[in-house]
Parts: structure tokens; C-alpha cells; sequence
């Protein structure tokens, strides 16, 4: 009995010796070879400056047009539609108000994309006069609704007090769409006048025009109306919501008789769903 217990003892003495020597040898083995680091702070040198060569400035429009421009300009239009576009659009900006007269001829061009490209050249260009002429393309029954909206939009940003006319016959348009975009873009004039169009579309059939409504009277006149479930009305809740609008706007209307200077539009309720 004592000769195994004693066998047991060397046994485990020799396996704790081989344990504590093979876990030397295993870190003698890992930090051999291993270099001293020292930390040392190497001195900042800039990269070099590229040479910079300022690019030449575009030559400036004329201030008048010769027969050739005006002939070049002419010539352009057709270009509005096809794999020259963008080309054409650069000239047409390029010459600015000079090209204006050219760019309402092209409002009345057989083709959609030419018409479409004219309207958006007439944004860049940022000339006033340019206005009625869009008023006129957004009040067209017969053009395409994206032109008509996009013209809308264009007219809005040149000249809001233009559009007023433009605002009230598409706000009564069959066409969703057209009317959407004609509540949306009243909140962006400022005018006494627009404000009974904008309550006259809160009844509307489709939701999301009666909401773009409800926003754009929001951001005119800060009256946000009593809280309503809009994501589940239905019209005739519309039409009875709207009562109340008419009853604000008969209480207040005279306070908007000096319109108010123009300034940035807030962001509306939308995610509140709320009115």
C-alpha cells in the first residue's frame, strides 16, 4: 500500500516537472528571436504641393446677337431631343436670355422630350420673362402631365405671382397628378388669393392630394386644424374635415390682406398623419 502511494506521488511529481518545463520551453520559444521595440517620433515632412494651373474662365455670352447667333441658336433646337441634348441645353445657357425667345418657340415643337428639355433649360437660364409662357404650357389640357407640372414648377420658381391663374384651373384638373402638383406648388405663393384653392382641394378623392393640401395651408397660415386619422379617411370624412378649414379661413381671411415676405418653407406634419 505505501509502495503505491509513493508510486502514485513520483508519478504525479514527474508529470507537474514535465507540465512547468514544457510551459518554459513553449515561452522561450515564442520570445526568442523577438526584437526590442522602441517607441521614436520620426520628423513630419508635408507631401509636395501639385503644380495648380487655374483653368481658363468661359467666354462670356454677347450682349447682342448677331444673324449668325441667332440663326445657331435656331439651329439648336431640334438638338433638344436625341443623343445631343445635353450639348444643346450647355449653348442654349451658355447664350441666356438671348436664348429665351428661341426656347418658347421650342414650348410648341412636336416633340415631347424637345418640349420637356425646353421647360428645364428655362430653369437653368432663370430669366422672369420666361413665365407666362410656362403658365400657358401648365394650363394646356392637351400637353403631357409631366410637362405640364414641371412647366408649373419652372413658373413657380421665375415668378410665384404669375402662376396664380395657373394654380386655380389645375387645381380642378381630372388628372391627380396635376392637381398634387398645384396645391404643392401654392405653398410657395404667397398671396391671399390662393388660399381658398388650396382648402377647395382638402375634399379631394385621392388621399395623398388631400394631404399635400392640408400641408401647403399649413405652411401659408400655421393652421394645423384639429387631429384626424388622414391615412384612413375616406372623401366623405374629407369633405367634412374641410368645413373646418372654411370656418378658420372666414375667421381669419382678413389678417392676410398684406401678404407676408417670403421665407423658407418649414418642414410639413407628413409623418405625423396628423392635421
Amino acid at each position: 500500500m505505501i509502495r503505491q502511494c509513493s508510486l502514485r506521488s513520483q508519478i504525479s511529481c514527474c508529470m507537474a516537472m514535465a507540465f512547468f518545463l514544457g510551459t518554459g520551453l513553449v515561452e522561450a520559444a515564442q520570445t526568442e528571436g523577438v526584437p526590442e521595440i522602441y517607441l521614436a517620433q520620426l520628423p513630419y515632412e508635408p507631401p509636395p504641393q501639385p503644380d495648380y494651373t487655374p483653368g481658363e474662365d468661359a467666354t462670356p455670352a454677347p450682349d447682342e446677337l448677331n444673324t449668325q447667333e441667332q440663326e445657331r441658336l435656331e439651329s439648336l433646337l431640334p438638338l433638344l431631343e436625341g443623343n445631343q441634348e445635353l450639348w444643346a441645353i450647355g449653348e442654349f445657357v451658355h447664350f441666356g436670355k438671348h436664348s429665351v425667345p428661341h426656347l418658347l418657340k421650342a414650348l410648341k415643337m412636336p416633340g415631347p422630350r424637345v418640349r420637356f428639355n425646353a421647360v428645364e433649360t428655362l430653369s437653368m437660364i432663370k430669366d422672369p420673362s420666361a413665365a407666362p409662357a410656362l403658365v400657358d404650357v401648365a394650363m394646356d389640357p392637351n400637353e403631357e402631365s409631366r410637362i405640364r407640372s414641371h412647366a408649373l414648377r419652372v413658373a413657380t420658381r421665375l415668378d410665384p405671382n404669375s402662376v396664380l391663374s395657373a394654380i386655380e384651373v389645375m387645381a380642378k384638373d381630372p388628372n391627380s397628378t396635376i392637381r398634387n402638383t398645384a396645391v404643392f406648388e401654392a405653398r410657395h405663393v404667397h398671396r391671399k388669393e390662393v388660399l381658398p384653392i388650396i382648402i377647395g382641394v382638402i375634399p379631394d378623392p385621392e388621399k395623398y392630394v388631400s394631404i399635400t393640401a392640408r400641408d401647403s395651408f399649413w405652411i401659408l397660415t400655421r393652421f394645423i386644424g384639429p387631429i384626424h386619422d388622414w391615412e384612413a379617411s375616406t372623401p366623405e370624412d374629407r369633405k367634412e374635415w374641410a368645413k373646418e378649414w372654411w370656418a378658420w379661413w372666414e375667421e381669419n381671411k382678413d389678417r392676410f390682406d398684406h401678404p407676408p415676405s417670403p421665407r423658407p418653407d418649414p418642414q410639413p406634419p407628413a409623418s405625423l398623419n396628423v392635421s
